[in-house]
Formats: C-alpha cells, structure tokens, sequence
C-alpha cells in the first residue's frame, strides 16, 4: 500500500514547524527582554532620576554634575582612564588580531590546537582572582620572574606599582585577563572567510602577510568594531584592579585612581549617592557616543 501525501497537508506541516519555532523564539527573546529590563533599563533609569535630584528628591537639574566635576579627583582620574584606554585598546586591537592570524595559519597542526587551549586559561579567572595572581607576580620579593623584574630596574613592590607604571600594569592584567576570548573569537570570524577568496589571494600570488593585510584583516573590520566598542565601554569601567593593588600597596596606588573607585568614594565614603550617580551617567553617555560613532563611520550593521 502506497502512501501519499497531499500539497494540502504538506503546507499545513509546515506552518505549524513555522509557528512552533516563532513561539519558540519569541520565548527565548521575551527571558532576555526580561532580565534587560529588570538588570539594565531600571537600574539606568533609577541613576538618571538620582543623577538630576538631591538628597530629597528635588530636582537640581546639572549640579551633581558641576559639582563632581570640581572634585579635586575628577580630572585626575579621568585622565588616568584616558591614558588605560589609549594603552588597552592599542594593544587590544593589535596584539589579539596578530595573534588570531597566527593561531589561524597554526590551526592545523598540533601547535594550534595547544595554543587555543593556553588562551583559555587566564578568562578562567575572574577579575579579582587575576589581580591577585599578579599582586603575587609583581612582588619582586616572592615573584617567580624576580629576576626580570630585577633586570628592569624593579626590587621592591613599591617600585613596581609606582604611579607612572599602573597605565601599563592594568593593560597587561586586562590583556592576560580578557584577550584569549577575543583571540578566540578572531579566529572564528577567519575560519567565516569564504576559501575561494583565499584561493584567489593565493593564485594572484599574494603571500602571508599581503594576504593578511588585504584580504583577512579588511574582513575582519566589523568583528573589530565589535570588540573596541565593548573594550571601551569595559575599560572605561575600571576599578577592581586598581582598587585591590590600591588595598595591597596600602595607598600607593589610590583608592581614587579611577571614575569607578572615585563613584565608589562619593557613595560608600561621602555619603554622596546623587554625584556617584552623576559620574555613572557620564561614563554611560561616554560609553554610548562612543559606540555610535564607531558603529556609524565602520557601517556596523550594513549588508556585505
């Protein structure tokens, strides 16, 4: 007995298939709405509403503002964010997109598949727990590369973490902390090149680094874009590093280095929630303009 199927049922199969993945979707996108709303629209708004009212919940319009702004602090720490940011993303960008090209001409053989297993590690450690191992690294008392340290001019703790040097020290924490997932995720976006474009750069004689610098790298420029603006936004964030190498080094490093640890100090020290509240809304409009120009000059969302 032969078994037929009509168009008729056919069509109808494929709705329902249809309906079930749109509910299906829909549930997925309606958990993530969800807990944006209730982890980042609510508690956004509720630093808007303190960041343009007083302790009584009067409108002061800018005077948080103006006033956190003449904080003796403030510029001092703003343009120790600058200078972070201008080391972090320099490297960032450079060192991850080298080393990504290189695990990809590597991936094939044993040394890229032990190499995609080292830059697993370090993101393994939370941000405290990566600070803490370099606390113990930094220490040329107790370090195991005393001896470099040694080299450079470094014999105590002291002259390691001087202020001149924590710009550096921070990029080189946040770079062993959080580049081995962005060199990962590089390496996905070169194994996304179609092959016959390789093929191409190859036959019309392109060797490894022209290859590079006109086929693979161009391609790469959205996943770039991608990772500057939510390196920006992170780095312009920075406090766990600076707050614990300020507690270990007693004060050396200060417990105001950057706008997060200054915010932390007007909140928890000064009793001052409505002017931490109106750096959190700068460091947000910073973070957000900052986003849209770079989305907007690299055609972020344009069909290739």
């Amino acid at each position: 007995m032969t078994l037929t199927h009509s168009p008729a049922g056919s069509a109808t199969r494929r709705r329902r298939g249809a309906a079930r993945q749109s509910r299906a979707g829909m549930a997925f996108v309606a958990a993530y709405v969800v807990l944006l709303v209730a982890f980042g629209v609510l508690p956004t708004a509720y630093a808007v509403y303190f960041a343009f009212t007083d302790a009584g919940g009067a409108v002061t319009g800018f005077a948080n503002f103006v006033t956190t702004a003449k904080d003796f602090r403030f510029l001092d720490s703003v343009s120790h964010v600058a200078v972070y940011l201008a080391f972090w993303l320099l490297s960032l960008v450079v060192f991850v997109v080298a080393l990504a090209l290189l695990l990809h001409r590597l991936a094939s053989g044993s040394a890229g598949k032990v190499l995609r297993f080292l830059y697993y590690i370090p993101g393994a450690l939370a941000g405290a727990a990566s600070v803490l191992v370099w606390l113990f690294m930094l220490d040329p008392t107790v370090s195991p590369v005393s001896s470099l340290l040694g080299a450079l001019g470094f014999h105590t703790f002291g002259e390691v973490i001087a202020p001149g040097n924590l710009p550096l020290l921070f990029t080189i924490i946040a770079f062993w902390t959080g580049a081995g997932g962005w060199i990962v995720v590089m390496y996905g976006a070169l194994n996304n090149i179609p092959t016959d474009v390789m093929e191409a750069a190859r036959i019309d004689g392109a060797g490894g680094w022209q290859t590079a610098w006109h086929v693979q790298i161009p391609m790469l420029r959205k996943w770039i874009v991608y990772m500057v603006i939510l390196a920006f936004a992170g780095g312009a964030q920075l406090f766990v590093e600076p707050q614990l190498l300020s507690l270990a080094s007693v004060g050396v490093a200060g417990r105001d280095y950057s706008l997060n640890q200054l915010t932390y100090d007007f909140a928890f020290q000064m009793n001052n929630i409505n002017g931490a509240a109106a750096v959190s809304v700068e460091l947000l409009v910073v973070s957000v303009s900052v986003a849209t120009v770079f989305v907007a000059r690299s055609g972020f969302f344009d069909a290739e």
